[in-house]
């Protein structure tokens, strides 16, 4: 058996499985695609998570889009968040191209330019549907580990939700968290300390500064009634296809602190409200999250802890999570190692730790007689990419 025919046995029997599967895209050796020699992943094995990752320019996007759209017509819905505006074109149908038949054709597979039922979805002042959430429904804790508050501090948010528990006052947007919190601090202080103990004026001061901050990264548009059903998320259309709902995110990149905390709050919501799943034949929601790097470059210790336990659980519920930056390096640890799906496009070496990450990136994939990963994953081509089932 030729090394070519033996690499051939290798992907067919590597990449067919039981059950409905999506195709990724055609197995290539020696630079040379290998028709109908196609990459898949079934569907039953996405609600494990994945990532894709690569350098600016060399196709992740479009990954993206690819992989939305199959699940969408095999009925799976999706969630896309698109902080750079790019993700909305799939919601028209295409227009046919030379390149893009004869890229099809390596892969064994036929195109038909169709449009996808989309929803789009908002923060803030992006047209689209308002995603709001009140400040009840995130509870104390939550609340607390998204201000980056400390114990003593988490507590006197604690006895804040009790308070207007116990008072009937609902908390629905910041303004009505800083009222309660002022006036607990002020002439409700006695009436507070008697029934709840102690209540720091130092303590309270620093909490409002907290809120601030988060109010001038523009979470006072999210806070606020009426709530998003998340249970929205999971519409099949007329047609039986996957409903795509995209956050139009484009005037949010520059604060990272609203962006967090919307992901934590409908991760957990998610995670609250849909029933078990156990393994099902295929997600019942798959969220993609671009420029994940966004999540965690201001993530506190409590706020990592917290997206670390929802990966880790939240696949029970059917729920398939994928994370989209530039280098693996950008995700931490302890999330990439929940992800079970690797998609790497072309990395970029220009400075010596650009290549120590691309030696990193290369030792998460499987070693192979065929070529050697940390070279190939600085040659490939856009559109081209590596990838771990």
């Amino acid at each position: 058996m030729s090394n070519k025919e033996k690499f051939i046995a290798e992907v067919e029997a590597g990449y067919t499985f039981k059950g409905a599967s999506i195709v990724l895209g055609g197995a290539m050796l020696d630079a040379t695609p290998l028709q109908s020699v196609q990459v898949k992943v079934p569907l039953r094995t996405l609600n494990r998570h994945g990532l894709i990752a690569g350098a600016t320019g060399t196709g992740k996007t479009k990954t993206l889009q690819v992989i939305a759209e199959q699940l969408s017509g095999a009925g799976v819905p999706t969630l896309l968040m698109d902080v750079k505006g790019d993700l909305s074109g799939v919601a028209m149908p295409g227009s046919d191209h030379p390149k893009i038949v004869e890229r099809c054709g390596h892969i064994g597979i036929s195109w038909h330019p169709t449009g996808n039922s989309v929803e789009f979805l908002t923060l803030s002042g992006e047209k689209g549907t308002r995603l709001r959430a009140t400040v009840s429904e995130f509870g104390p804790v939550l609340f607390s580990r998204i201000l980056g508050l400390n114990d003593t501090q988490g507590g006197v948010i604690s006895v804040v939700f009790k308070f207007c528990e116990d008072n009937g006052l609902p908390l629905l947007d910041l303004k009505d968290f800083k009222k309660v919190l002022q006036y607990l601090g002020n002439e409700g202080k006695e009436a507070i300390e008697a029934e709840y103990g102690q209540f720091s004026a130092a303590t309270a001061g620093t909490i409002l500064r907290k809120v601030v901050e988060l109010e001038q990264q523009g979470a006072s548009t999210f806070f606020g009634e009426l709530s998003f059903d998340v249970q929205d998320l999971c519409r099949i259309d007329e047609n039986g296809r996957g409903v795509i709902s995209i956050v139009r995110l484009t005037d949010i990149q520059d604060r990272p602190k609203l962006f967090s905390t919307f992901m934590l709050q409908m991760l957990a919501e998610i995670y609250a409200s849909f029933p078990e799943e156990g393994d099902p034949e295929q997600p019942k929601l798959c969220i993609f999250i671009d420029e994940a790097h966004l999540v965690f470059q201001e993530a506190t210790d409590a706020l990592m802890q917290q997206l670390e336990a929802i990966v880790k659980l939240i696949r029970s519920k059917g729920i398939g999570l994928f994370f989209i930056t530039q280098n693996p390096t950008d995700i931490p640890d302890s999330i990439l190692a929940q992800l079970g799906l690797k998609v790497q496009h072309a990395l970029r070496a220009f400075t010596a730790k650009d290549r120590k990450a691309i030696k990193l990136a290369a030792e998460n994939y499987p070693i192979t007689s065929y070529y050697q990963t940390e070279d190939l994953l600085t040659q490939m081509g856009i559109g081209e990419l590596y990838q771990r089932p």
